[in-house]
């Protein structure tokens, strides 16, 4: 373990084996860092935090302050961040509130690049990349494998379903469905990820499958909803079949329909 002798910890924090703190940082009392865990250096870890083994955190991030929420009232709350993270300077990330259930989480092997921020009750998945400066609102869903390009906004309960990319200097008011390409200042559904289908090996057949699903849900007869139902009885892919369950289950935001 390495803490510099500038850094303040206070009593009652937890520190993992093989952790690196550097010059001016300060953790809390009741933060959990996970072992190897390395903070820069004028890093603020704080509230009730758990950060998962193995993540870097780089200068001047705010990790667990309260969310910017005017709802809050103080109320217990929770920041879990999971393992293998690299969160890039001057990220922010605010912990739960009690109207969303009292945690925000980031999963595993995560990218936040300079200057981005996750806000109060959002769940983040595995592997999601947040680009510069894009901001995630509260109590929203991102799910595994997504990409948030650089100066986007996420409207607050906005799910982003599996795989989905969403380019530079994007709004999102609405749902996306998995897999999901969007651009445009007011985001629209443009298409597929397919460099990222291709990227993480899915087969030819479950792409041709899923290509033939957003024409369908483009074009086909009924409305998106009966579009999507009727997907869920025709197909024989697993990713497709993930696509309508993400568009069947419940939500508090409208789609983005394919244009």
């Amino acid at each position: 373990m390495t803490i510099h002798p500038s850094a303040i910890i206070e009593d009652g924090a937890k520190i993992g084996v093989d952790v690196s703190i550097g010059p001016f940082c300060v953790v809390g009392p009741k933060v959990v860092l996970g072992d190897r865990v390395t903070l820069k250096s004028h890093v603020v870890v704080t509230g009730d935090t758990t950060v998962g083994a193995d993540t870097i955190i780089f200068p001047f991030c705010c990790i667990g302050e309260i969310p910017q929420d005017v709802k809050f009232q103080g109320e217990a709350a929770q920041l879990v961040i999971g393992q293998r993270n690299r969160i890039r300077e001057h990220v922010t990330m605010n912990p739960g509130t009690q109207g969303g259930g009292g945690i925000t989480s980031v999963g595993d092997d995560g990218f936040f690049l300079a200057g981005c921020h996750v806000a109060h009750d959002a769940r983040i998945g595995d592997r999601v990349i947040i680009v510069n400066q894009s901001a995630v609102a509260g109590h929203c869903i991102i799910e595994d494998d997504v990409i948030i390009g650089g100066l986007c906004g996420i409207h607050q309960f906005v799910r982003i379903g599996r795989g989905a990319i969403i380019g530079a200097l994007s709004m999102v008011t609405n749902d996306v469905i998995p897999h999901g390409l969007v651009q445009g200042p007011r985001g629209e559904l443009d298409g597929l990820n397919l460099v990222g289908l291709k990227r993480r090996g899915v087969s030819r057949a479950d792409i041709t499958a899923l290509r033939v699903a957003f024409q369908t849900l483009k074009d086909g007869d009924g409305s998106f909803m009966e579009r999507a139902r009727r997907l869920g009885d025709e197909t024989d892919s697993d990713y497709v079949a993930q696509m309508v369950d993400f568009i069947l289950s419940d939500t508090d935001r409208h789609f983005l329909t394919p244009r």
